[in-house]
């Protein structure tokens, strides 16, 4: 049976114990189970938690929060700047972008300067660059430093920087060196040479690089905190394992929004104006390319009026293209999110593309034939209520396959050459969204299947 870790902590703090033993038990829950049972308490409640705990405990229950502005604008704002400014400098940076201008100017201006210059220093680098995600939490010790006094350092800082299990290391000139683990300098002999213990060559960002682009190496390395350098190779901060899932959280957000026709990710607290404002721009843009479709058939009513008969099958031509097109697409920017995708492999997977749709095409093709061939002679009924002859079956079903073929080849290199020109052009491939790469292969479908039947009812 699972425990409902937000039930026991609401009864221990309605509970009549004593504040020391509240304290104690509440604090053998995790942080992110006690922001939970916050929404189950009152206004009173949640002060008397607040007095409970204190500002030390009740800043690390507030980075879990969802929605901490609405918790913050509670307290005054002393309180709430005495608990902001024990936060990380990227936490306490979230909540402050949350509150509104007024009070967080005022939470601002009751900060200690050392917490104002951090939060200062992040607020800095655009959401776009990993410096937007970093934390000014680690330790640095200078590579002068013997083991014994790296030791000490890392010891009389430990207290205010929890990301201890990496040290990082600077020069004589304050330029990064490299990073020790913590496992290392403790098991390390005194006499030994710090240099030797560090790896020289650690892997690093600079601050004001984009967070897509650093998307590849943060996932490989996978290691517990990641440096961040300045443009004089000076670390100002690290980006964290926690930071790394969120910003990973971030972007594949991201990208799924722009794959659903989205401008911005969508979450389920957010009003419906804010819905609407994310989702009206692809879909007046897809309306108008929707509209040149409706055109585009509008084009071809002496076709329609020769066979009207193929506009039953239509449907099945677009959505076969829209389908293939949005299969490709997917393929193709999964590609793109690896770093070690050369550009030969790219046109690799273009010619690839085309040979998958080819196939695909022509298996479907000769599935379509014979359906639409056999609907056509069973039921031998055309819309006006004459009946069909075999050779005008024939045709119908060989326009219909044919198209699908071409439609399915053709779908396929675009859902694969879009998104590559996209990146090649340095916007983002995911903008080639699965509705506008369906729309654009319908514009495609329809053009080669009407138009084939042009071409073989009425040209020739």
């Amino acid at each position: 049976m699972i425990r409902d870790y937000v039930e026991e902590l609401v009864e221990i703090i309605e509970s009549d114990k004593p504040a020391e033993e509240q304290k104690s038990l509440i604090l053998q829950y995790h942080e992110n189970d006690i922001a939970d049972a916050l929404e189950s308490l009152n206004k009173d409640q949640r002060f008397k938690l607040y007095r409970i705990l204190g500002e030390q405990n009740v800043s690390e229950i507030f980075t879990y929060l969802e929605n901490v502005a609405d918790y913050v604008e509670e307290l005054d704002q002393d309180k709430a700047a005495d608990i902001i400014e024990l936060m990380d400098s990227d936490d306490a940076l979230d909540v402050l972008e949350e509150l509104d201008e007024d009070d967080r100017k005022e939470i601002e201006s009751l900060l200690d300067p050392e917490s104002a210059s951090d939060i200062q220093l992040i607020d800095q680098f655009s959401e776009d660059q990993i410096g937007s995600k970093m934390t000014t939490n680690f330790i640095l010790i200078s590579k002068t430093n013997t083991v014994k006094t790296a030791m000490k350092k890392v010891i009389s800082e430990a207290a205010e920087n929890d990301n201890v299990s990496t040290i990082y290391v600077e020069d004589e000139y304050h330029h990064f060196f490299g990073a020790l683990d913590l496992r290392d300098l403790i098991i390390a002999r005194e006499n030994d040479d710090l240099v030797s213990l560090m790896k020289q060559n650690y892997p690093y960002f600079y601050a004001n690089e984009e967070v897509a682009d650093c998307m590849v190496r943060l996932k490989d390395y996978a290691m517990d905190s990641y440096p961040i350098l300045n443009a004089k190779n000076e670390i100002i901060g690290v980006v964290t394992s926690d930071d790394v899932v969120e910003v990973l959280e971030e972007e594949m957000g991201d990208d799924y929004a722009k794959l659903g026709g989205l401008t911005e990710e969508e979450n389920l607290g957010e009003s419906i104006l804010s819905s609407v404002k994310k989702r009206l721009p692809w879909l007046i843009a897809l309306l108008f390319l929707g509209l040149v479709v409706s055109s585009l058939i509008s084009g071809f009513e002496a076709v329609v009026a020769a066979l009207p008969v193929i506009v039953f099958f239509q449907s099945l031509i677009l959505d076969m293209a829209g389908n293939t097109g949005t299969q490709s697409l997917a393929v193709t920017i999964r590609m793109l999110s690896l770093e070690e995708t050369k550009p030969r492999d790219l046109a690799k997977l273009c010619f690839k593309e085309i040979r998958v749709g080819f196939m695909n095409g022509l298996i479907l093709a000769i599935l379509a034939f014979v359906f639409v061939f056999c609907f056509l002679f069973i039921t031998k009924q055309a819309i006006t209520g004459d009946t069909y002859q075999h050779l005008e079956a024939l045709k119908a079903s060989g326009i219909v396959s044919l198209s699908l073929l071409m439609a399915m080849t053709i779908c396929s290199l675009i859902g694969s050459a879009i998104p590559i020109f996209f990146l090649k052009i340095k916007i983002d491939p995911a903008v080639a969204s699965g509705p506008f790469i369906t729309t654009l292969n319908d514009i495609i479908a329809i053009v080669l299947y009407y138009g084939l039947a042009y071409l073989l009812f009425l040209a020739f």
